[in-house]
């Protein structure tokens, strides 16, 4: 199965539709009791994520009913959802509200991320950004744009190669382990800069238009990474797990 320019273009809309009608009209306006810890303090839950991969999630059944859908927050609460997603024929895998702690605070990081597996293989990834009203979006050999929100699209490339001395980037430390942990400590203070948004939408996003250099990240869930791998390759970078390996959708 193939996805064109316009099923991309479809599940676009989609994914600002839900932004519209569920995420947005909840921004800096979130009651008590809207919003809940998962793991910890730093993993939080909103009525907006539950909302809006509810109604991804729904349309996504109307549109493709055979496909398998894996949604974060339904497989927070049942992880089995994820079994079977190297080797579905079709599956979608939605982050309904990338950045939530952000989201949760107030703070205008946050996106909406769809990754599209066919076959155990990412063909697609969107991203939409809600306060911008736009897209960066890559497809499977058709390279990664962006598709700003007056329709015009805007293709984007990685940075030119550099020394590491002139490299800015993201490492996030929250999840990783020694030996790792301390060999990314000495090596990462080499480059010119680093920072964190604590939200994968706008670090990719900064990837793969060329505004930073790398990114290291160690809990790879797919919801968090498909998408975002998947446009930072199509602009042209290198992507792989901390031992080589390519980043599948199979490593969950």
């Amino acid at each position: 199965m193939t996805f064109d320019d316009r099923a991309i273009d479809w599940l676009a809309d989609l994914l600002a539709d839900a932004a519209r009608a569920e995420i947005m009209p909840r921004f800096r306006r979130l009651g008590e009791g809207d919003v809940r810890q998962k793991t910890s303090a730093a993993d939080l839950v909103t009525e907006a994520d539950v909302n809006a991969e509810r109604l991804i999630t729904a349309r996504l059944r109307e549109h493709y009913p055979s496909a398998m859908i894996v949604g974060e927050e339904a497989c927070s609460d049942n992880p089995a959802l994820l079994a079977g997603l190297g080797d579905a024929e079709l599956a979608f895998v939605i982050d309904p509200v990338d950045g939530t702690f952000n989201f949760a605070s107030g703070v205008p990081l946050f996106g909406v991320m769809l990754g599209v597996v066919v076959n155990g293989e990412t063909v697609a990834g969107i991203i939409h950004d809600p306060i911008g009203k736009d897209w960066l979006i890559g497809a499977k050999g058709a390279g990664s744009h962006i598709r700003h929100a007056h329709g015009a699209l805007e293709t984007v490339r990685v940075a030119a190669p550099a020394p590491v001395s002139q490299m800015t980037g993201a490492v996030s430390w929250q999840y990783l382990k020694e030996p790792d942990r301390s060999r990314l400590a000495r090596n990462h203070t080499k480059a010119l800069s680093q920072f964190g948004y604590r939200c994968a939408a706008h670090e990719y996003r900064l990837l793969a238009s060329g505004h930073a250099h790398f990114v290291v990240y160690n809990k790879l869930m797919p919801w968090d990474h498909l998408a975002g791998v998947l446009i930072h390759q199509e602009a042209g970078g290198y992507a792989a797990r901390i031992d080589g390996d390519p980043y599948l959708p199979s490593h969950v």
